[in-house]
């Protein structure tokens, strides 16, 4: 049981990830900022949330 609720948490984490980045994406559009969506972003911005993104656009900026 423990196991298919840690599956369940990964796959929403990954889903709200892409969520985020879709929408920043749409967003960063008028802001001239873009942030790739791929594997490593969405498991970053999906595991750790609001840090996490503001992690990959200070990453992207750099």
């Amino acid at each position: 049981m423990k196991f298919f609720k840690m599956v369940k948490w990964i796959i929403e984490s990954i889903l709200l990830g892409l969520g985020i980045l879709f929408i920043f994406n749409l967003i960063g559009v008028y802001i001239n900022v873009n942030i790739p969506i791929n594997i490593f972003t969405v498991l970053i911005v999906g595991f750790l949330r609001i840090p996490g993104l503001v992690a990959v656009i200070i990453y992207m900026l750099i």
